[in-house]
């Protein structure tokens, strides 16, 4: 358990309040697995929180919480919550459709555990006494790996659809079987996503796609209609035909993906969405330049504002990211026709692995002409300075000599007198 969370539980509890390690900390350490957070609920009130803890902050609207910072390790401590239905118009609020907006009801642990979207989530371990405390079958759920919501499944994802997006990845994570009941009602209520903010869909992804287990993942969310909320236009192209391009790229880009964080390998966000963007890219560029008769370069470019535009409604990618993915397209472009002199320039600029990484993958999947371009450029990267120098003078030999336009004569010419 980490240290700071038990520094944070052992404060709380001498001060005279209530404190719970809870939730997937307490889940995956019964589970013998290593936690990635280590989540607290108390009764002391976010304030109260605040007043003990110098390093603390407090954040949220919806719900408000109290961060507690130790460097760059952070323990979240939430105040049990009560029943929505206790509150009034200040501390509770639902849309028509039964979304919480506003959810800062407090109660006891009882309902805490009430509140709590699956069974195997509400578990807490008291430091008073070092017991765990299990509510509704959590432990036995548990033992027999049921993911199973707490309540009616259908209101339940109502008050929040992003837990239909958590019931497939705690399932591909914990390698968990989805409960009947709970499985039953998320094709039906997948449009409610929808309602969620882009910004919050986009921690989401990064949950599903970033932790080792995209592909199972993406399975999953098609099957139940969920993708299509993230990522429609990718999710009409595996709708179409498993065999299309796009949905080819999708499925290897997740693998790729994959393999890279289960051998620890670092991925980058910027990468994801150009991979998984290039072949919508190219036909909105096509289309672009059909229309309105822009060059191919001009077009790529008006393409990516569009493709990222309609990305964005969805799931809100940070402009850092979005910056990053059209370095990485443009470079695509500029690697077509840099097969000479001016390889050595492109070949030093930053994004240029990314770029380089792209092509690999397009390779494998487009046909001749691009995997003789990924030949090229593997040689290159793969060789010294002067097998470089060779492979480029090569290249500079086996190129059609460019024709030179005539002069034109400038010379204005002489009228005839007569």
């Amino acid at each position: 358990m980490s240290p700071n969370a038990i520094k944070v539980l052992y404060r709380l509890h001498k001060a005279g309040y209530k404190a719970y390690l809870v939730g997937g900390g307490v889940r995956d350490l019964l589970l013998g697995l290593a936690p990635k957070d280590f989540d607290i609920a108390t009764n002391a009130t976010p304030e109260q929180i605040k007043r003990l803890f110098r390093n603390c902050r407090l954040v949220g609207r919806r719900f408000r919480l109290a961060h507690i910072l130790f460097g760059r390790e952070v323990i979240e401590v939430a105040t049990l919550r009560g029943h929505h239905s206790d509150g009034d118009n200040k501390t509770a609020k639902a849309n028509n459709s039964g979304r919480l907006l506003r959810d800062n009801v407090y109660g006891t642990i009882d309902q805490d555990a009430e509140r709590r979207d699956f069974t195997v989530n509400a578990l807490y371990y008291d430091i008073s006494d070092f017991s765990v405390r299990s509510y509704g079958g959590g432990l036995k759920d548990l033992q027999s790996r049921t993911l199973r919501l707490i309540g009616d499944p259908e209101q339940r994802y109502k008050e929040d659809p992003v837990r239909m997006l958590r019931a497939v990845r705690f399932a591909t994570k914990l390698g968990m079987t989805i409960d009947a009941a709970t499985l039953a009602p998320i094709k039906k209520l997948s449009p409610l996503l929808s309602d969620i903010p882009a910004a919050r869909l986009h921690e989401e992804v990064l949950k599903l796609f970033f932790h080792g287990h995209a592909n199972s993942n993406l399975d999953m969310l098609h099957q139940l209609g969920l993708f299509k909320s993230l990522m429609p236009v990718i999710d009409g192209a595996i709708a179409e035909n498993k065999n299309h391009i796009t949905a080819r790229m999708t499925y290897k880009v997740m693998q790729a993906t994959d393999d890279r964080i289960n051998a620890d390998k670092s991925v980058t966000t910027a990468f994801f969405y150009a991979a998984l963007f290039w072949y919508p890219l190219t036909r909105r560029a096509e289309d672009i330049s059909n229309e309105s008769g822009l060059s191919r370069y001009d077009a790529y470019l008006a393409a990516m504002g569009d493709v990222l535009e309609q990305q964005c409604r969805c799931v809100a990618v940070p402009r850092r990211h979005t910056a990053l993915t059209k370095d990485i397209w443009q470079l695509q472009l500029r690697l077509e026709r840099s097969t000479n002199g001016r390889a050595f320039k492109l070949f030093e600029l930053p994004k240029f692995r990314a770029a380089y990484d792209l092509l690999l993958m397009r390779a494998e999947l487009e046909g001749e002409r691009t995997q003789t371009l990924a030949n090229w450029w593997r040689e290159f990267v793969d060789g010294d300075e002067n097998s470089r120098k060779a492979l480029i003078k090569r290249s500079d030999k086996g190129s059609k000599p460019r024709r030179r336009r005539p002069r034109r004569n400038t010379k204005p010419k002489l009228s005839k007198q007569g």
